[in-house]
């Protein structure tokens, strides 16, 4: 099972970019759908964003479309969320997941078997 850290969290003003890192263990890191979920204080996780194995595919919770972007560089065996225009609504713990290999991506946190610790991100108004 893949190992997943994340890091590039911080406090921020809105309006602010943050770009967050999800380092993996597995050198078939390709191999892998992954997604970014978050969690704010006294609610339940929800989706953030996916991409599918080969990179293809890409996948946002429409709270944000068109301000965030996932990515993965194979090579580095790195998965981003780059957050531009953040907002304090978006204010989580930020959390990426794998899916078990070759699996579609997914917006349902139950499709995914492996997680990072999360990272802290503030926005502040």
């Amino acid at each position: 099972q893949v190992q997943l850290v994340e890091s590039g969290g911080g406090l921020v003003q809105a309006g602010d970019s943050l770009r967050l890192s999800c380092a993996a263990s597995e050198r078939t890191f390709s191999n892998y759908a992954m997604g970014w979920f978050r969690q704010a204080p006294g609610k339940e996780r929800e989706f953030v964003a996916a991409i599918s194995w080969r990179g293809a595919n890409l996948y946002y919770a429409d709270s944000v479309k068109g301000r965030f972007t996932i990515s993965k560089d194979s090579a580095k065996n790195t998965l981003y969320l780059q957050m531009n225009n953040l907002k304090p609504e978006d204010t989580a713990v930020y959390y990426c997941a794998s899916r078990p290999r070759y699996s579609a991506a997914s917006s349902s946190d139950l499709d995914y078997d492996a997680w990072g610790q999360g990272t802290q991100v503030t926005v502040s108004s």
